[in-house]
């Protein structure tokens, strides 16, 4: 069985009942999520060996994410306790030509204020094939740049393939300062994931002859973006989530995967969304299970965009869909008719 370790902030989630504002709220659900937390429990869910790594407080609410974790078969033995707080985030869904919203309340949670003497690297890779982060982990600050750097040296160092999505958050920090830090980050990434804005805003490549507000994806665009992100940073694999945006009920849903030259499209799905949050996540856990299941490129990416269109019809973040249901949809079951 196939290990990846994952490594990031995973946080509790609040957001209203079905698709009220937050200033229509009275109460709130509670979930918990993070980018490379969806990813884990995407992979446990078809069957690999998938741990989580991060740092969380000591107290019962810290336990109560790690055994959300657990629930899901992610292996939580090299979370690190310790801080003060578990961070936090609202969601608003949106509908229509209503966005959704996101607020987060992450300041100075135990992963933020983390130092690179809590995780030895060397110990939590042994046996695994696989180390999987996101852009949104060095963009907490504080050590968390370096903490990322020392995971990628010694994940190379024993041999592991290492996947990053850029996944920029202009909430969290400047284009500047990503650029900076995940360029430095870039040279140890084998699989670089990343959506239609990612590579404009980190490291100023943009996608040609595409208007994403009008829903128009350029497919010949991307492959340059991709084409000089591997240039760049000698990146084996490329893939982009492409989302034509109709509203934010209705969205276009494809990707893209480039790797020596050559560039792999999936289909398109029409997507009508109940909850959009984590399907990037899904994208990259459905790529990491095909490439670790050794699929060749245009599989993968069949597997890892039906892998994202389904998670865009479960609530909250974690993409709770077996290895067989996301086949069928990449084999053609597209109808939606009942299974009897």
């Amino acid at each position: 069985m196939k290990r990846i370790i994952t490594f990031g902030e995973i946080m509790m989630r609040l957001n209203p009942e079905g698709y009220l504002r937050f200033v229509q709220a009275e109460k709130f659900e509670a979930t918990y999520a993070g980018g490379e937390a969806n990813v884990a429990v995407s992979l446990a869910n078809y069957g690999m060996d998938a741990a989580f790594v991060t740092k969380l407080p000591a107290h019962e609410i810290g336990q109560c994410a790690v055994n959300e974790l657990r629930r899901f078969g992610v292996d939580t033995r090299s979370i690190v306790r310790g801080g003060e707080r578990l961070g936090l985030y609202f969601v608003e869904k949106g509908a229509s030509q209503r966005a959704s919203k996101v607020i987060y309340d992450r300041a100075g949670s135990a992963i933020a204020k983390a130092v690179p003497e809590d995780f030895d690297w060397a110990k939590i890779f042994e046996g695994a094939d696989w180390f999987h982060f996101t852009g949104i982990t060095p963009a907490l600050g504080g050590a968390l740049p370096e903490i990322c750097l020392e995971a990628c040296k010694q994940a190379k160092a024993q041999g592991l393939r290492v996947s990053c999505d850029l996944n920029y958050r202009k909430k969290l920090w400047s284009r500047e300062e990503a650029g900076r830090v995940m360029a430095g980050l870039m040279p140890y990434v084998d699989v670089c994931i990343a959506n239609e804005e990612d590579a404009k805003d980190v490291f100023g490549i943009a996608a040609e002859n595409t208007d994403l507000n009008a829903g128009k994806v350029d497919q010949q665009g991307y492959i340059s973006v991709a084409r000089q992100l591997t240039e760049r940073f000698g990146f084996k694999k490329v893939a982009i989530t492409l989302r034509g945006s109709i509203s934010a009920s209705d969205n276009d849903w494809a990707g893209m995967l480039y790797s020596d030259g050559k560039a792999c499209f999936s289909p398109t799905y029409r997507v009508h969304i109940v909850d959009r949050v984590g399907g990037g996540d899904s994208f990259g856990g459905g790529l990491i299970y095909a490439l670790l299941s050794d699929y060749d490129d245009q599989k993968a990416i069949n597997f890892a965009v039906a892998a994202s269109c389904l998670k865009h019809s479960v609530e909250h973040d974690f993409n709770l869909m077996s290895v067989a249901e996301v086949e069928s949809l990449a084999g053609g079951n597209a109808s939606g008719r009942v299974q009897r």
